[in-house]
C-alpha cells in the first residue's frame, strides 16, 4: 500500500456551488441574474472574481434591484420577519425601497423600533454573560 502512496498525485478539487448559493453570497435576486448564471455552476474562484471585479449586470442588480428579502430588510432597517409582517413578500427594486422609506408607513416604523429593541436586548444579554464569565 505504501508503494501506491508515492505515485498518487495531489488533485485540487474545484469547489463549485449552485447558482442560488452564489446569488445569496453576492446579495442578488437569482431570478434577475442572466440565464447563463442561473443555468451553470459557480466555482469559488469565479465567485471571488464576481465579488472583486463585478461585471456590469451585477453592478446594475446591486444598484437597482430587484433585491432579495435580506437586502430589502437591511435597506429598510427591519428584520426579514418584519418585512413579512408588513406584507412585503416579493423582491423590491431600489426605487420601490426608496418610495417605502419616503412613505414611512406605520408598520415600517414599528418594525424598525422592534429591531432596535431586539438589538438592544442582545447587547444587554451579551454584557450580562460577559460579566458572569469574568
Amino acid at each position: 500500500m505504501l508503494d501506491t502512496l508515492g505515485t498518487m498525485t495531489s488533485h485540487k478539487n474545484t469547489q463549485t456551488m449552485k447558482p442560488a448559493t452564489a446569488a445569496k453570497k453576492l446579495g442578488v435576486y437569482l431570478e434577475a441574474t442572466p440565464a447563463e448564471f442561473q443555468e451553470g455552476v459557480v466555482s469559488r474562484t469565479e465567485l471571488n472574481t464576481l465579488q472583486t471585479d463585478p461585471p456590469e449586470w451585477l453592478q446594475e442588480l446591486r444598484r437597482n434591484g430587484p433585491h432579495p428579502r435580506p437586502v430589502v430588510a437591511a435597506k429598510l432597517g427591519v428584520s426579514i420577519a418584519g418585512l413579512a409582517r408588513g406584507g412585503v413578500t416579493e423582491p423590491l427594486t431600489t426605487e420601490q425601497i426608496d418610495a417605502l422609506k419616503a412613505q414611512a408607513p406605520e408598520w415600517l416604523e414599528q418594525e424598525r423600533a422592534n429591531l432596535a429593541e431586539v438589538r438592544k436586548e442582545a447587547v444587554r444579554i451579551k454584557e450580562k454573560n460577559a460579566q458572569r464569565s469574568a
